[in-house]
């Protein structure tokens, strides 16, 4: 604890988050700030505190030859590297409002939030990712300079053609420059606009000050306490709020490492080279872990499979028992064997060095929580919005209820209100909407409160439970809600199952879209008896049946109301480029049941199957 006291920086001292990294260089400025990979020398290679802010001032210095009004809207469209960093810093010491963009986002989504915000600049990963977007951007707009990160023979012929584009080795000054840090910034100014998933409609550009993001990282750190001999692995985009706050903005305040993957299919690689201290994750990538180890144990079978079982029951309870939830067992003896025979393999895998995996953005599911913290995988689930810079609620390592989302972090107020609905107030709510007064009063009430729009209740010793979402209640014809979050959640458990959506509004009873995963239904077909390839056999009342006992299974712990009457199924995921999903992957309802209409008429035009 000595060391966390001694290096953290507090958010009075920093004032605002270009602050934040001044301080930090001054700090420890030979201490490892990042760790990235190098294609070309095709080795991990470091930058410490000194050697960033260096890069720092020289994007400081280009970016501020552009002229950009102070406050003036500047974006982001990199993947997570030290450059995102370079700019987002140089940007905000400057006193100019980064807006961050996904990388896979659709070019006509990117380009309306370029539109509406009125943005000035652009950084861009390549040239293939400027040309999408330029087909829709056009030239007229307030865009008037465009930096391409990509120094290739195409980046450059594209240069040629567009007088906006820059090529940042070309546009960065090639002398040293000295950091500027600003005195007397305003805390409360707007440091970022973020756009929303918009899983209803366009949008919204939620603006938040340097304080919302820097006192909802400081909460985090009173919760769960970091070092600056942690390493963080960073691969949730920097788009995100959540791996923004906790996996960049905090570890400057603590003084921590953080080092990129390469990418998610080679996280299982970078897992063993960095072997991180602390991760930051969605609950997809912990289901798609456990989805391989299920898929593994299931080949094994035998001793195998009954060791793995025997594993995650004894490391559960020795769980509980630790948290003061269970009383002691003789079976906790067993763990050190259990440990070094199953448990261990599992964590050797995550890099073995594992101290906190955090999960946000999503539900958790309380079965993958089980499974990973019996192998000894000290997962903790949190909950936030991007509305709520986005941190409102986490679950400490010394009291972790997996099934709750935690307890609010320092500063944080919560409530029920009418219709269970979780209510927030804290120096994390955002300023507002972006030119959207509206919408900003539809959910910040005269007192200040937040409406988030999930359903929760709050338990014993304070820990808060979503137990549904208003809008995604789904009313049947009877007039029975149902909530169907939790059910998509149990039925994408099954490694056959790559996405769901449970359909029933204004019907009598309830349906399914499932996009079953390609390789395991070539061995699912094959059980049938049937040729994977042909897709018409993902109509055979064989293949429905089958699929309709998995989902039963997967349902069996649910109330009676949970019951698919029918099932749709498909091999065709649903994409960002389609407009399926947003860049957060969540599904959008009502876009997936526009392109699904006919089928899901057709799944009603027959009556319940049973």
């Amino acid at each position: 604890m000595g060391a966390y006291h001694e290096n953290l920086i507090s958010v009075d001292e920093a004032g605002t988050l270009d602050g934040l990294f001044a301080c930090r260089v001054r700090r420890t400025p030979d201490r490892e700030a990042y760790r990235f990979y190098d294609k070309d020398a095709k080795a991990w290679r470091s930058l410490s505190w000194a050697g960033i802010a260096a890069d720092v001032a020289r994007w400081q210095t280009a970016l501020r030859a552009q002229n950009v009004p102070r406050g003036g809207r500047v974006a982001i469209q990199l993947r997570n590297c030290p450059e995102w960093v370079m700019f987002d810093q140089a940007a905000l010491s400057l006193g100019l409002v980064t807006v961050p963009l996904y990388t896979d986002d659709r070019p006509d989504n990117i380009a309306y939030i370029l539109k509406e915000a009125d943005v000035n600049v652009l950084v861009v990963q390549d040239a293939g990712r400027w040309r999408r977007l330029a087909e829709v951007v056009g030239d007229d707009g307030p865009l008037r300079c465009v930096l391409l990160l990509d120094d290739s023979d195409s980046a450059r012929a594209l240069a040629v053609q567009d007088e906006r584009i820059r090529i940042v080795a070309d546009w960065l000054p090639g002398q040293r420059c000295e950091l500027e840090r600003r005195m007397g910034a305003d805390p409360k100014a707007l440091a970022s606009i973020v756009y929303t998933s918009g899983t209803t409609g366009r949008p919204k550009g939620v603006m938040l000050s340097h304080h919302n993001m820097m006192s909802v990282a400081h909460g985090g750190v009173t919760m769960l306490d970091c070092y600056q001999e942690d390493v963080f692995l960073s691969f949730l985009p920097l788009s995100h709020t959540l791996e923004r706050t906790v996996g960049y903005y905090l570890p400057i305040m603590t003084g921590s490492c953080v080092a990129y993957a390469r990418s998610v299919a080679q996280l299982g690689a970078d897992l063993l080279e960095v072997r991180p201290s602390v991760l930051v994750a969605v609950p997809r990538i912990f289901e798609r872990v456990y989805g391989r180890i299920a898929d593994q144990m299931d080949a094994k079978g035998g001793l195998a499979k009954t060791l793995f079982d025997l594993s995650v029951s004894v490391g559960w309870r020795r769980f509980l028992y630790r948290q003061g939830r269970a009383a002691w067992s003789p079976g906790v003896m067993l763990w050190p064997l259990l440990d070094r025979l199953v448990a261990s393999k599992v964590t050797a895998k995550l890099g073995g060095n594992i101290r906190a995996a955090i999960s946000g953005g999503a539900a958790l599911s309380p079965e993958i929580a089980r499974v990973f913290i019996g192998l000894g995988v000290p997962i903790v689930q949190g909950y936030g919005l991007t509305e709520t810079a986005p941190i409102v609620s986490a679950n400490p390592l010394e009291d972790n209820v997996p099934s709750s989302v935690g307890l609010p972090i320092r500063g944080v107020q919560v409530r029920i209100g009418d219709n269970d609905e979780l209510l927030v107030k804290g120096p994390g709510v955002m300023l507002g909407y972006w030119n959207n007064h509206a919408a900003t009063a539809q959910v910040i009430d005269h007192d200040g409160w937040l409406h988030t729009g999930d359903q929760a209740r709050i338990g014993e010793g304070g820990h808060i439970y979503i137990t549904g979402r208003i809008k995604d209640i789904l009313v049947l014809s009877n007039g029975e809600k149902i909530p169907p979050g939790d059910m998509e959640s149990a039925i994408a458990l099954d490694p056959l199952v790559e996405q769901v959506m449970v359909v029933g509004e204004g019907r009598p009873y309830l349906t399914a879209l499932l996009v079953l995963d390609g390789e395991h239904w070539a061995a699912f077909a094959q059980q049938q008896g049937l040729d994977p390839l042909d897709a018409a056999n993902l109509a055979d009342p064989k293949v429905h049946a089958a699929v309709q006992r998995r989902v039963k299974a997967a349902l069996k712990d649910f109330p009676g109301y949970a019951k698919i009457r029918q099932l749709h199924l498909s091999l065709e995921p649903w994409t960002v480029d389609e407009g399926l999903l947003t860049p957060t992957l969540k599904v959008k309802r009502s876009r997936v049941l526009e392109r699904y209409a006919p089928a899901v008429e057709a799944l009603y035009a027959g009556g319940p199957a049973g």
